[in-house]
């Protein structure tokens, strides 16, 4: 981002705020995978409990899981937790964060998984589009502007409008 000005408000910071946490996406990993239950995801994971039932309570109060009751027979009622809209959003991002991650830091062998499109079995890849359908390389591609909601700061970090 070639930002020539700075917000109080920045998106990424808030963003952060939610997700900015290894168990945090470690969760999303799961949930994206269909998991959906409190010690499958902890199995998986090997997330303590206490920072697993953490992460799982402010996914949920962000909106981002759902709970969903259920009831094994003979068992006391628990939940599930499901994804919601908000959290299937999050999927471009942990796509990237994964295919960074398969071009720096994966094994001599290669990456550990590979994601294919179930329709045809091709590669998924991400690619970058501005509203008229040009591709964009990079960030020397794109100009930050201010936003309708910018709460913009001079140099100083007095705030200005």
């Amino acid at each position: 981002m070639n930002v020539a000005f700075r917000v109080n408000n920045c998106s990424i910071e808030r963003t952060l705020d939610i997700v900015g946490e290894k168990w945090t996406f470690l969760v999303l990993r799961e949930a994206f995978s269909g998991v959906r239950r409190f010690a499958d995801m902890q199995a998986i994971t090997g997330a303590p409990r206490q920072v697993l039932s953490a992460r799982l309570a402010r996914l949920v109060d962000e909106g981002l899981l759902r709970k969903e009751p259920y009831r094994e027979p003979g068992q006391r009622q628990r939940d599930e937790y499901r994804l919601t809209e908000k959290g299937r959003d999050l999927y471009p991002l942990l796509v990237a964060l994964m295919h960074w991650g398969d071009k720096y830091l994966a094994d001599e062998e290669g990456p550990p998984v590979l994601l294919t499109h179930r329709g045809c079995g091709a590669p998924i890849e991400q690619h970058f589009r501005c509203a008229e359908g040009h591709e964009v390389a990079g960030p020397r591609e794109v100009t930050s502007l201010p936003g309708p909601g910018a709460e913009l700061q001079s140099e100083l970090g007095a705030e200005s409008a």
